[in-house]
């Protein structure tokens, strides 16, 4: 067991001894802000003391007094109002890291509950354009799926296309009007934004190609053989475009549901909403009203228009119906951009008056925008949006330049290879590193610099430690562990073996944070952490100049530091780099 689980469980049997009532599933251990005080903390006894209207600092007494933890760590310290601190001792300490150097366990474990979580991320529109707009949120619910599956969850990846609606009836009417087919067989998304470029246009000077549009539209959702062949067909060449950005991204889906997948429930949908009362007419059209909820009390949530068209909130409603009764999830977690965060207070509030029984938890996990050095939306010169494509095309060759000035007697194949992991590397971790609800700006040079908090910094940071391994003749195979014994002794003296031994033992704290809060941020930090532990040890402790029984010792960190950073950057979806 790793050490903050034997203090929790033992803290949480001693808090179960002072009061036998209480609820001990959020007395919970974490990482001293400041190592000064220790290595692990709770503040738990604080809140529980205050329901109680008992004196922190007495209750805190009264557990400790309960709590053997002697097996791992040094006498408990009081602080405070009642904070508790948790020193290892040296010897816990190395039996952790040789038990992570042997293999049974990478400073984390299986969670002890796994919960079934549905992520529902990306969703681009079909027809259009993947864009700049889209990587926040297909790298954060990537990032996310991949940071919940390490932890031993079962996570349902569903990419929401929007492959249905008004704007389909407007491309019919172009592409049967002036469809140009060397166009489209030449690079079919943009001849299916000139064609929807140039009607939307029409339909909004001219009524008669409005009305044209939605018969189309009429004619698609009734099944008219024509138009479901070229509605099928705009689908089939738009994936293909997703799906190639998607392999660049390293990034997969379980299952991709458009919204036209749950057109079939939204009038039986609407019917149930309007015959329970929850759901009533105003003004010719369908929507429920808020009384009840200050915040939502002016925003009514639409579900079926005067003219009897549905909408995103009847859609999104008939989704989450399917995927609780398809896969049973525990939670669901929405990854959008902060406009939505209405849309989903409306229909998490719409849904729990429909189900109040359902005991599922549901996640608007929201973020901010990518900005331009000048602070405005980022754009390209002409003031277009960037196509998502282009902007990793950019950061694949603003890398191979990096990479050639580096090193310019590679060969040219090689080279590319390294620019493509580090381009796609910059530009995901640019975007994972700052608090996800705040805009960031987007800087080429930032983002692609060798040294700061960057993912080139990380990947090199990785590979300088690889080089250790091969210049000690070590793991000859250059796989991630060593194939020598480097587990059976661990000698942790000196200040900076004792820090980067320290902050290895967080790692899996850090990723339950990630998981719980969302925010992939604090495991970027972590990781830029941790290569700075590592470089202060290296600098300050000579691994491969050292007596033989040290340099094993030394070894073992180094060969832990390099797997911690793998896991850590395949989390955050990074691939890393034996030699750069």
């Amino acid at each position: 067991m790793l050490p903050h689980k034997f203090i929790e469980q033992r803290l949480q049997q001693a808090v179960t001894a002072v009061l036998p009532d209480a609820d001990v599933t959020a007395v919970l251990v974490r990482p001293c802000p400041d190592p000064k005080f220790g290595d692990y903390q709770t503040n738990a006894l604080m809140s529980l003391a205050k329901a109680r209207k008992l004196n922190p600092r007495q209750l805190a007494s009264d557990v400790v007094a309960k709590l053997d933890v002697a097996d791992a760590c040094a006498p408990v310290e009081i602080a405070g109002a009642g904070f508790l601190n948790f020193r290892l001792k040296p010897a816990a300490l190395a039996q952790t890291l040789q038990g992570a150097a042997r293999g049974e366990h990478l400073f984390s474990e299986p969670a002890a509950h796994p919960r079934t979580v549905v992520v529902d991320f990306s969703s681009p529109n079909v027809a259009k354009s993947m864009h700049v707009g889209h990587i926040r949120s297909t790298i954060l619910g990537d990032c996310l799926a991949r940071t919940l599956r390490l932890l031993g969850h079962r996570v349902i990846t569903d990419n929401h296309l929007g492959d249905w609606g008004t704007q389909f009836g407007m491309l019919l009417v172009a592409w049967k009007r002036e469809l140009d087919a060397a166009a489209l067989k030449a690079d079919p998304i943009t001849e299916m934004e000139r064609l929807y470029k140039k009607v939307s246009a029409e339909c909004k000077a001219n009524p008669a190609t409005l009305e044209a549009a939605r018969q189309e539209l009429v004619r698609l959702q009734a099944g008219d053989e024509e138009n479901l062949r070229i509605w099928h067909e705009m689908i089939a060449l738009s994936r293909v475009q997703f799906d190639t950005i998607y392999q660049r991204l390293g990034v997969k889906f379980d299952h991709t549901l458009g919204e036209s997948f749950y057109h079939p429930r939204l009038q039986p949908l609407v019917q149930e909403l309007c015959t329970k009362g929850i759901a009533r007419e105003s003004e010719g059209a369908l929507a429920v009203f808020f009384e009840a909820i200050p915040p939502l009390k002016e925003h009514p949530a639409l579900i079926q228009k005067s003219d009897g068209a549905f909408n995103y909130t009847t859609t999104d409603l008939a989704t989450l119906m399917h995927r609780l009764e398809t896969w049973r999830p525990d939670e669901i977690v929405y990854v959008t951009d902060a406009r939505q965060q209405l849309h989903f207070q409306q229909l998490f509030a719409v849904f729990r008056r429909w189900h109040p029984e359902a005991k599922t938890k549901l996640a608007h996990v929201w973020f901010g925008s990518i900005l331009g050095e000048d602070g405005k939306p980022f754009k390209t010169r002409s003031g277009d949006t960037v196509k998502l494509s282009d902007l990793l095309d950019e950061a694949e060759e603003r890398a191979y330049k990096v990479v050639s000035e580096k090193n310019p007697e590679q060969p040219e194949p090689v080279g590319r290879e390294i620019a493509r992991i580090v381009g796609i590397a910059a530009v995901k971790y640019a975007d994972l590193l700052p608090n996800r609800q705040s805009d960031y700006v987007f800087s080429w040079d930032k983002l692609l610099a060798l040294n700061g908090n960057t993912a080139p910094y990380l990947q090199y940071a990785y590979a300088r430690i690889r080089s250790i391994f091969r210049k000690a003749n070590v793991g000859q195979d250059v796989s991630p562990v060593p194939t020598c014994e480097l587990s059976d002794a661990l000698k942790l003296d000196a200040r900076e073996e004792l820090a980067l031994a320290r902050h290895l033992l967080n790692f899996g704290l850090v990723l339950e944070a990630v998981a719980d809060d969302y925010r992939p941020n604090y495991l970027c930090n972590y990781l830029y952490e941790l290569a700075g532990h590592f470089t202060s040890f290296y600098e300050n402790c000579p691994v491969l100049k050292s007596a033989p029984e040290l340099r094993t010792s030394r070894l073992v960190l180094c060969d832990l530091t390099a797997r911690v950073m793998k896991q850590g950057l395949d989390v955050l979806g990074i691939e890393t780099l034996e030699q750069m």
